[in-house]
């Protein structure tokens, strides 16, 4: 009796520790994952091989970035695209090109894995 309630209880712990793991893999929101998609599929062609390769590529992006951490560096790019003397903190700052950084190097690997 005792070895079924101890296997129980490892598999409860196990599935909740998959349900973490998955929910740490799925915090960007569906919203966010589709525009990645639609701005993907408009560079690379409008076509299902091209669907599949952006939808691969924002999920390997989103296991390797936090989506706190990808809006941060999506919104310094954006910033970094506006003009004046406003627009070089966003340059010309360690802690920004960290950010952009991880970014693109999780970009990078997307693009080896998915393309």
């Amino acid at each position: 009796m005792r070895t079924i309630l101890l296997l129980s209880a490892l598999a409860i712990a196990g599935q909740a520790q998959a349900q973490d793991a998955a929910a740490l893999l799925n915090d960007y929101p569906t919203a966010a994952r589709a525009e990645y998609v639609f701005a993907c599929m408009a560079v690379n062609g409008e076509n299902q091989r091209s669907l599949e390769q952006c939808s691969c590529s924002i999920d390997r992006i989103a296991s390797i970035v936090p989506y706190e951490k990808y809006v941060e560096a999506e919104a310094i790019l954006a910033l970094q695209q506006t003009g004046g003397e406003r627009s070089t903190l966003f340059r010309d700052n360690a802690l920004v090109r960290g950010a952009v950084a991880d970014l693109r190097r999780a970009q990078a690997e997307a693009e080896i894995l998915c393309f």
